[in-house]
């Protein structure tokens, strides 16, 4: 579900090596992301996943909601 969030927020994936999925945003931030499954991304790793992306707890809890994006 990170994943999707980080595309719906304007991230394109630009490759994928082994289970990490390495996204870019237009305006140059970069992030790294595990994919493993169902496990479930630890709280300090997450932590450091929405300060390299940019994004707020909150913004991503809003890119997680389903329905039409404002």
């Amino acid at each position: 579900m990170l994943l999707r969030a980080l595309l719906r927020a304007g991230f394109v994936e630009v490759r994928v090596v082994g289970s990490h999925h390495f996204l870019r945003h237009p305006s140059g931030r970069a992030v790294s992301v595990p994919v493993h499954g169902s496990r479930d991304v630890p709280r300090g790793l997450l932590a450091q996943i929405l300060d390299d992306a940019g994004l707020t707890a909150d913004e991503l809890r809003n890119l997680l909601r389903p329905g039409p994006r404002r």
